[in-house]
């Protein structure tokens, strides 16, 4: 009897690699530059490079929609394999959402090497943080790619263990855009020179792993639907999870964009993304 050919071994490295797969990466860059330029440039309601830590990166930018600052806040955190970008290159995501009337605050992070992931992720806990005790507001974070990954871990902190005078509901949702909730794959990657992970490093950092805390109401993973097999698992294994575990998730897959232009949406004030934003920004109250 033959014996069954076991499956070919998974590539990670291609897998994982978003440059790689979408060549004309450096294009799509260069106007997500002059679009952030372009919104950034003449808004009247700006607060920038609003300090919250003590790194030249661990700053906000804040986009309010009106000169009167009683707007719910969406904290948005950008990607970049925790290497490499800065929220500057993100500014014009908060149109979509600004124009129905929410403010945004982008946040700024150290990289990696100089960092571990986990420092970041204690970073962008302060910056949470930083916000709610300065406008007492629980938040709706949104991240895309490896900031998807650190919303979802913002999703899942357990705040009271953090300080007392926070509520444990700091962060009730959050919507991932091709987000990465398990970091194990990662170690067969090159880039983890940079990162550093081991296995237990790995999963102690992988907020599918985490228990998620009472508080913790909505997470939504989207991802764009020519992306790697692997982007699709993730972003699948979250929603089952957590679902499981009492949170109302949703899946959801973007027709025909790629790991960069799924995130085209969330500019857009009429996109399906940006009236999901909306609608779980209301849902905090």
């Amino acid at each position: 009897m033959r014996r069954a050919e076991s499956p070919p071994a998974l590539d990670y490295e291609a897998e994982y690699n978003n440059r790689a797969r979408v060549p004309e990466h450096p294009a799509i860059f260069a106007r997500w530059t002059r679009a952030a330029e372009n919104f950034r440039a003449p808004h009247k309601n700006a607060e920038f490079r609003l300090s919250y830590g003590r790194s030249a990166r661990e700053c906000l930018d804040l986009f309010w929609p009106r000169a009167k600052r009683d707007a719910p806040i969406v904290l948005f955190v950008h990607g970049g394999y925790w290497r490499s970008l800065s929220p500057e290159m993100f500014s014009h995501v908060a149109a979509g959402a600004g124009a129905h009337g929410l403010a945004v605050a982008l946040a700024g992070y150290d990289l990696c090497p100089e960092v571990t992931v986990a420092d970041i992720v204690e970073e962008i806990c302060a910056a949470a943080i930083f916000l709610w005790r300065r406008h007492g507001r629980r938040l709706l974070a949104c991240g895309h790619s490896a900031g998807g990954h650190l919303v979802a871990c913002l999703f899942a902190t357990d705040w009271k263990k953090r300080a007392p005078d926070l509520p444990a509901d700091l962060v009730p949702a959050a919507l991932s855009i091709s987000g990465l909730f398990d970091l194990s794959p990662l170690l067969h990657v090159s880039m983890n020179a940079d990162l550093r992970l081991d296995a237990a490093e790995a999963r102690r950092v992988s907020p599918l792993a985490w228990e998620v805390p009472a508080g913790a109401r909505a997470f939504d993973a989207w991802v764009g639907g020519k992306e790697s097999g692997e982007f699709l698992r993730q972003s699948r294994a979250i929603a089952d999870s957590w679902g499981r575990k009492g949170v109302a998730t949703r899946y959801v897959e973007v027709a025909g964009a790629d790991h960069f232009t799924v995130l085209d949406a969330l500019a857009d004030p009429a996109s399906a993304m940006t009236a999901r934003l909306v609608e779980l920004a209301r849902s905090i109250g």
